[in-house]
């Protein structure tokens, strides 16, 4: 007979075997352990420590560049200040406010050192016109340093300056000269650059922004600057410089008058120069060729884009393309 089997065995062999520690290698783990925490309650005790010197090393580092800076800053050489006399002397109170004569920068034909606004082949442009004419009769939309030194290379002509912006009347270094070699007003411009394309539609459409419609000062066109100086309609101009105002931000008064009337006072001449700078933005742009016309272009240089206007051309539009 076959030996009898139980319904259940137990293997001889364990697969794992547990054996329980000796005492001494439980003592010697727990001084193992002890150990393990103290090193690593010194370290954090030690990082601790380590912070206050990482923050005073920055805070010094920080304190040298903004002292670098302020010396670096220092050192730079100021706008100089010495502002001439000023008297009053228009006829608009609302427009123009002050005028200040007996004015001329440096006698040279190149730009001062301490300026930045016209490059040195946008002042070449402007001095070689101013020198091919002398002297004549210059007119200026904006203050500008250099713009001082043109009207030095004018000697003998008239230079009319019109700004805006007050501050300019005193940053800008200035030398008493011969009386009436200069004259600059403060004007104002109440037309801010972000009505230009209304201003635009608007003389498209109206008969009174016609060139020969009526005498700049008696204009009704909406574009016309009709409270500048009485010398600025009476003179026939050989140079015009649009320049201001500045025409920086929406909200800043904006070029289109100074453009539409610079092109109305250029064609009761016999033959007048126009040079608008900052031809790269839009408003410039468009109205130069609006009012000045591509076919009058003669040369540009940088921002600048110079127009030749003959005067007595046709009295009901500016540009023989226009309607």
């Amino acid at each position: 007979m076959p030996p009898e089997v139980p319904l259940s065995s137990t293997l001889a062999t364990p697969l794992i075997r547990y054996s329980p520690p000796a005492p001494s290698d439980i003592e010697g783990s727990k001084t193992f352990k002890h150990k393990s925490l103290r090193g690593t309650r010194k370290m954090k005790f030690s990082i601790r420590k380590l912070i206050p010197v990482f923050v005073l090393i920055l805070a010094s580092i920080s304190i040298l560049r903004f002292v670098r800076i302020v010396i670096t800053t220092s050192s730079t050489r100021p706008l100089p200040a010495s502002p001439p006399h000023v008297q009053q002397a228009c006829t608009s109170p609302l427009s123009c406010s002050k005028v200040l004569t007996g004015i001329a920068g440096n006698s040279t034909s190149t730009p001062p050192a301490y300026t930045t606004s016209l490059t040195a082949k946008e002042f070449r442009l402007l001095s070689n016109l101013v020198k091919q004419r002398r002297p004549c009769n210059l007119l200026i939309f904006g203050l500008e340093p250099q713009y001082l030194s043109l009207s030095s290379i004018n000697a003998g002509g008239t230079t009319i300056i019109l700004e805006d912006d007050p501050n300019k009347f005193t940053n800008y270094r200035t030398e008493i000269a011969t009386p009436g070699s200069t004259q600059i007003y403060k004007v104002q411009y109440n037309v801010p650059a972000k009505e230009a394309y209304e201003l635009l539609k608007h003389a498209r459409r109206s008969s009174t922004c016609a060139p020969g419609a009526a005498m700049l000062q008696l204009s009704k066109c909406r574009l016309a600057l009709t409270g500048l100086p009485q010398e600025v309609y009476k003179t026939k101009w050989d140079l015009v410089v649009v320049d201001g105002p500045s025409g920086s931000n929406p909200e800043a008064p904006g070029r289109m008058g100074a453009i539409y009337s610079a092109s109305i006072l250029a064609r009761a001449g016999n033959s007048t120069d126009v040079a608008v700078h900052d031809v790269h933005r839009t408003i410039e742009r468009w109205f130069s060729w609006e009012f000045l016309c591509e076919e009058n272009l003669v040369s540009s240089k940088g921002k600048f884009l110079n127009f030749r206007i003959l005067g007595h051309t046709d009295p009901a539009r500016f540009c023989s393309s226009q309607p």
